[in-house]
């Protein structure tokens, strides 16, 4: 089954409490995802793929290593968005790309609505953004997307997740490792993460009520 990765990290813990906090402003909450998005991308990225280089110091001639393959950020639109700038100042050289899916909220299934993916080779590695890992439903439809594009190895990386969204995404595709901040226990009857921290789009960009 693909790995779940909970990061334990101190200061990952105290943005995701601020994040959690109903009266966190959009700024605040901003700047939190992206502040836990530099430490889970840090440990996604333990397993890239490395090449040998010989480069010149000022002083002699030094072996070194640089990441190997092109590598994709897909935030998955419009919450996904709050990961890219912490992961970009991790990973400058990423292609980003852009996938949009919401969810019905009578259904609970997931609606695409905008993609990119396809227009030319696919990179060997793609980091797929996305808060809330919560039925799963859209977790799988975009990973799904990824597979077709022909992409090789995928990791999703958000901040919470409730186990029916986990168990979801790990039975569609066991080969997906999964980055979060935190499991919490539970879904509510809308199929919202409790205690969670609300919508994550809406909480960002001061939309909903």
């Amino acid at each position: 089954m693909g790995t779940l990765h909970l990061c334990r990290h101190p200061l990952v813990a105290d943005a995701l409490a601020l994040l959690r906090d109903r009266d966190c402003p959009p700024e605040a909450f901003r700047r939190q995802l992206r502040r836990l998005a530099l430490v889970l991308g840090q440990e996604a990225a333990a397993g890239l793929r490395t090449t040998p280089i010989e480069v010149r110091t000022p002083l002699a001639p030094c072996r070194g290593e640089r990441l190997a393959g092109r590598l994709a950020l897909v935030p998955v639109l419009r919450a996904g968005l709050g990961l890219v700038e912490g992961l970009l100042d991790l990973l400058p050289e990423a292609e980003v790309w852009h996938l949009g899916l919401f969810r019905d909220e009578a259904t609970l299934e997931p609606v695409e609505y905008y993609s990119r993916l396809g227009g030319s080779p696919p990179p060997g590695d793609a980091f797929l953004l996305d808060p809330m890992l919560a039925t799963g439903g859209t977790a799988v439809a975009a990973v799904a997307a990824l597979r077709r594009w022909g992409v090789e190895r995928i990791r999703f990386v958000g901040v919470l997740g409730a186990p029916a969204g986990v168990e979801a995404l790990q039975r569609h595709d066991p080969g997906v490792e999964i980055h979060l901040a935190a499991l919490d226990p539970e879904l509510d009857e809308r199929g919202y993460i409790l205690p969670g921290l609300g919508d994550a789009g809406d909480r960002q960009y001061r939309t909903g009520s």
